[in-house]
């Protein structure tokens, strides 16, 4: 019992230690890329960190609440005029997957497993659409894990060293009487979707809950400082307890196709945004980074950390997540109907 207690609470100290050590190194999302790679590399030495109960909800919890509240009014208006961009980029963005399928399948792998660890997104909902489609779900998670260890190591570093260094904003003010507020609607809304199987429940909720305060009463607030920190902290150990030896050395021909499909759909996903950003005044950069495939928290935390439009990156991850949780199943059943 000791000894599990000692393991328990290791790994946020572990997480700890590599978010330090990131950030006096001037890593991007030091706190999160830190604390992923310490505990990986603990868990690869052979002691198998388990994660915090809870941890990963609350660092969503906590990076939602504070993505939501860049939703103010002005900001929501301009989104609005971007809507046509935003619908069309997270098509785009979905229909990367075809890059994946076209790679596992000619590669040998079943028609369900290349398909479901090809999509861009609601990884552990696919995971279940596997199982209900004879599919292999243990390559499928393996897929979605992988792809998410690629983005959050490779996007943020890639931004940061390639774009020109900005000037930090003044950071908005911390109101408590509206964060006490929003913070406990936004964990009961999030409850209350999971409740209902909805797709990334502790992510959308708190969003949903502080974008829609945000717009409604024109805030203009913040989390108070060191409130992203604690968020990345707690997502990067959680992240981290999903890969040790045996995850790295599990089908590696199968593995290494991920890799491929996800560094191509990233190659495409940037030159889809370039062409798209010709046709529409919107920056460019925040156009790629939110057709980029990957998850909604890595990338906002992103645009955040490079002051880029946190609210255009936010609407085309959710609106993309949508579109992947409701057309994946309806899609394969259409393909393996009109091609048994």
């Amino acid at each position: 019992m000791w000894l599990g207690r000692a393991k328990l609470w290791s790994t946020p100290l572990v997480g700890l230690v590599g978010g330090w050590l990131a950030s006096l190194a001037d890593w991007p999302l030091p706190w999160m890329v830190g604390s992923l790679l310490a505990v990986i590399l603990v868990r690869c030495s052979g002691w198998m960190l388990v994660e915090l109960p809870g941890g990963r909800q609350t660092g969503q919890w906590i990076v939602a609440s504070a993505i939501g509240l860049h939703f103010t009014a002005p900001v929501f208006e301009q989104i609005l005029g971007y809507w046509w961009v935003i619908i069309l980029g997270s098509c785009i963005t979905v229909l990367l997957c075809l890059i994946g399928i076209g790679v596992l399948r000619r590669s040998g792998v079943d028609r369900a497993t290349a398909y479901f660890a090809s999509m861009p997104g609601g990884a552990s909902e696919m995971v279940v659409l596997a199982l209900r489609h004879q599919a292999e779900p243990a390559k499928v998670a393996a897929a979605h894990s992988l792809r998410l260890l690629m983005v959050v190591l490779i996007i943020p570093a890639l931004f940061t060293f390639t774009l020109p260094e900005t000037p930090t904003p003044e950071p908005d003010s911390t109101h408590w009487g509206w964060l006490a507020l929003l913070m406990p609607l936004g964990a009961g809304l999030a409850m209350l979707w999971r409740r209902l199987g909805q797709p990334n429940p502790w992510m959308l909720g708190p969003l949903t809950v502080c974008a829609v305060a945000s717009v409604w009463f024109d805030l203009d607030i913040a989390l108070p400082a060191g409130g992203g920190e604690l968020g990345q902290w707690l997502i990067g150990c959680a992240l981290g307890c999903h890969f040790d030896r045996k995850f790295f050395r599990s089908a590696p021909a199968f593995m290494l196709r991920v890799v491929l499909f996800t560094l191509l759909a990233m190659l495409v996903a940037a030159l889809g945004a370039e062409v798209l950003s010709w046709f529409a005044a919107v920056d460019d950069i925040s156009l790629m980074l939110g057709m980029m495939p990957g998850g909604i928290t890595e990338l906002c935390l992103t645009a955040e950390a490079l002051h880029l439009s946190v609210a255009l990156v936010t609407a085309l991850q959710v609106l993309r997540l949508f579109l992947v949780m409701f057309l994946a199943e309806p899609a394969f059943r259409l393909w393996t109907r009109l091609q048994p």
